[in-house]
């Protein structure tokens, strides 16, 4: 469990379900993640989910709670092979809870957490171009532009760019 000013970062619970399906079902979401988040967001989908990370070691995948509720996700994923130094980092916030900053204090926990959970050096987060919010969040929180790979992703019928953002662990 990380503690921030406002959030809790901790493991998913079953409990969870209800809001995961309430945040999590919506397309403002889905259309900014990769395929592998569901829209609809199903029940089915959430249980698993919620299996899949609520017992992790070390954690991976956080509820993102606050005010006594889960309203997102974040996650931080090392690298196998050659990348293994490197861990990539995504996350989800619930619409209602935009434009409060709280993406941007989870990613900072999450930046922290991730140098001294992980045997890694560099984290990465990699934005679809049109997610204005979400350049936002990872600038503020310290990451720097690494490169625009063009028409990698292929969303909702249409080809976008990807954007690699890097912060590195200070030594």
């Amino acid at each position: 469990m990380i503690k921030t000013e406002r959030l809790i970062l901790r493991n998913w619970q079953m409990d969870d379900l209800d809001s995961l399906l309430k945040y999590g079902n919506n397309f403002n979401i889905a259309k900014n993640m990769r395929n592998r988040f569901p829209h609809p967001y199903t029940i089915e989908a959430g249980t698993v989910f919620i299996k899949l990370f609520e017992k992790e070691d070390p954690q991976k995948v956080f509820a993102i709670e606050y005010q006594g509720g889960a309203i997102g996700a974040i996650g931080i994923f090392q690298q196998e092979d050659v990348y293994i130094k490197n861990a990539e980092l995504g996350y989800w916030i619930g619409e209602p809870f935009w434009n409060k900053g709280l993406a941007t204090e989870a990613v900072k926990a999450m930046i922290n957490y991730g140098f001294k959970a992980f045997e890694i050096e560099r984290i990465y987060a990699a934005v679809f171009n049109y997610n204005d919010a979400s350049k936002k969040v990872i600038e503020k929180t310290g990451f720097t532009f690494e490169a625009k790979l063009h028409n990698t992703i292929f969303k909702n019928g249409e080809f976008c760019d990807e954007l690699i953002y890097s912060i590195w662990k200070k030594k």
